[in-house]
């Protein structure tokens, strides 16, 4: 499994609209085939930022299956123009992880 993380800021004022379109995007996303799920979580203390997280079965399945695909220009419509600066996406492996 790989854990896709993106911070994301998102222009001061629109955090409400950002919310709502990340919602409707949010079902492109989940039809791509490799994608195991996501959450978007908002900054305590900066409260314009959030962090996207995202479990794909393969680092393939997001930078091919998502990507390039049709949903991708869907997510890109509805989210891309909310970031300033546009975000920098980085792939996580597991190495540890303890479960209680």
């Amino acid at each position: 499994m790989i854990l896709e993380v993106a911070i994301l800021n998102v222009r001061q004022g629109e955090e409400g609209n950002f919310e709502q379109d990340f919602k409707i995007a949010s079902r492109y996303i989940s039809a791509i085939k490799g994608y195991l799920n996501h959450s978007l979580k908002k900054c305590v203390e900066t409260k314009n930022q959030y962090i996207l997280l995202v479990n794909w079965k393969d680092i393939e399945s997001h930078e091919i299956g998502f990507r390039k695909s049709k949903e991708y220009l869907k997510w890109k419509e509805l989210l891309h123009h909310y970031y300033d600066p546009f975000p920098i996406v980085e792939h996580y492996e597991t190495v540890f992880q303890n479960m209680k």
